[in-house]
């Protein structure tokens, strides 16, 4: 298939997996968000917004450590205050803390959109994103992140296009939908209202409940709660447009609706 036929260009908005999607569709357009839910993305808004700054990196590289240093920043797995890529390690995390975050999915990816703007993109901060993402231009990148099988493929995630679509639903209406961007809206409309019970049932959520790790799926499935836009500036995220103290957030399915209500 030609290339020129995937690269949604009769839309404004554009949704498409992974690093080949990056690399082929962001040259031509205004912004990119990169979305992954479980962990890059959340971790990023929830440091960032509380004025900590993110370097994404490259995972499993060992230049990690030395970059780390160079920046006076702390690695993200390997520092006293136990910060780490999981979201619930960064709700105490102080306001000017330099962290590098390497991650195989949405680090990745941060580090290959070369000079379109940027953004971090979640469940938590998807309203935000959207109106930065809109700010920027007409023509927006959408990227859900994926997981990877054991060997290195992409293995599209479910979290990710709930995200993805989450962010596409609040973005201008009059703004034209390719059908991905219409499929992953449509995912997001069918899980909205029982994001935590959905992203706990998935591969990646049964991955964190084995681990012990609820309570990072809690925070990622917490919809709309931060006002902050993570953007990528000069190789690092900070605070963008309305970021603000959030909310930590919690679960937004109907039972735990229910358990606030008793």
């Amino acid at each position: 298939m030609p290339l020129e036929t995937l690269l949604q260009r009769d839309f404004s908005v554009r949704c498409e997996w992974g690093l080949p999607a990056v690399r082929a569709l962001a040259p031509a357009c205004d912004a990119v968000v990169i979305v992954d839910v479980l962990s890059f993305s959340t971790c990023v808004d929830i440091a960032t917004a509380r004025g900590a700054t993110i370097h994404p990196f490259r995972f499993a590289d060992e230049r990690a450590a030395a970059f780390a240093r160079a920046n006076d920043a702390l690695l993200a797995g390997d520092n006293a205050l136990g910060l780490s890529l999981r979201p619930a390690s960064l709700l105490g995390i102080e306001a000017g803390t330099r962290l590098v975050l390497p991650s195989p999915n949405g680090s990745l990816l941060s580090t290959e959109t070369g000079a379109v703007p940027t953004i971090a993109g979640c469940l938590r901060n998807a309203r935000a994103v959207a109106e930065c993402a809109a700010a920027i231009g007409e023509r927006i990148l959408i990227v859900p992140a994926g997981e990877r099988w054991p060997d290195g493929s992409l293995r599209p995630a479910l979290e990710d296009l709930c995200g993805a679509g989450a962010i596409i639903h609040h973005l201008p209406a009059a703004r034209t939908r390719s059908p991905d961007a219409l499929a992953a809206a449509a995912v997001f409309a069918r899980a909205r209202e029982t994001l935590f019970a959905t992203l706990s049932a998935c591969a990646s959520g049964r991955w964190k409940a084995a681990r012990d790790q609820n309570r990072d799926v809690d925070l990622a499935a917490a919809l709309d709660v931060s006002p902050c836009a993570p953007v990528l500036r000069d190789g690092a995220f900070v605070g963008g447009q309305g970021s603000g103290e959030p909310s930590e957030g919690g679960r937004t399915d109907e039972g735990a609706k229910a358990a606030t209500a008793s």
